[in-house]
C-alpha cells in the first residue's frame, strides 16, 4: 500500500520538491524513505481529494529561495538554530511527518477551511499551522480533535 500510495504522489510531487538538498544529495529517490506513512497517505488525500491545486513545498532545485519546507535533516541551517543551546526540537519536518506548502490558485487560509470542512476525509487526526501565509500541514496526534490548528 505505500508503495501505491508514492506511486501516486510521485503524480503531483517529485521528491526534490519534499527532502532538503542535503536528503536528495545522499539518497535520491530513496529519500521517500524518511516520510512517515500517514503523512504520505493522508497528504495524498490533501492534494487529490480536499484542495485540488498544484501545491508547492521546496524549490530549491529549480533555482528557488526554499529548502526546508519539507523534510529537514540534522545539517540543515533551521534545524541547527533551533538545537542550539542543547535546546529540544521535535518538529514534524524533521521526523518526516509535516511540511509546509503554498499555492498560486488560493490562500493558506483557504486552504485551512477547506481542510477543515473535509477533515472527515483523512484517515488519521492532522494538525496546520493557524495565522501564517503558508499551510504547514502534518500527522502529529495533540489528543485532540481530529483537526487541530496550533500557533507556531
Amino acid at each position: 500500500m505505500r508503495r501505491d500510495i508514492i506511486k501516486e504522489l510521485k503524480q503531483y510531487f517529485d521528491i526534490k520538491e519534499l527532502v532538503c538538498p542535503h536528503t536528495y544529495e545522499k539518497f535520491g529517490e530513496r529519500s521517500w524513505q524518511f516520510f512517515d506513512s500517514e503523512f504520505l497517505e493522508n497528504l495524498l488525500i490533501l492534494r487529490r481529494d480536499v484542495l485540488k491545486v498544484p501545491l508547492s513545498c521546496n524549490d530549491w532545485s529549480k533555482g528557488g529561495q526554499f529548502s526546508q519546507r519539507g523534510f529537514r535533516c540534522n545539517i540543515c541551517q533551521l534545524v541547527k538554530s533551533k538545537t542550539l543551546n542543547n535546546q529540544i526540537y521535535l518538529s514534524a519536518h524533521c521526523n518526516g511527518a509535516g511540511a509546509d506548502f503554498s499555492s498560486s490558485k488560493m490562500s493558506a487560509k483557504q486552504m485551512r477551511e477547506l481542510i477543515k470542512e473535509n477533515q472527515h476525509l483523512f484517515t488519521v487526526s492532522i494538525r496546520v499551522e493557524k495565522d501564517v501565509s503558508w499551510l504547514h500541514f502534518d500527522v502529529y496526534d495533540s489528543g485532540g480533535d481530529k483537526y487541530t490548528e496550533f500557533a507556531g
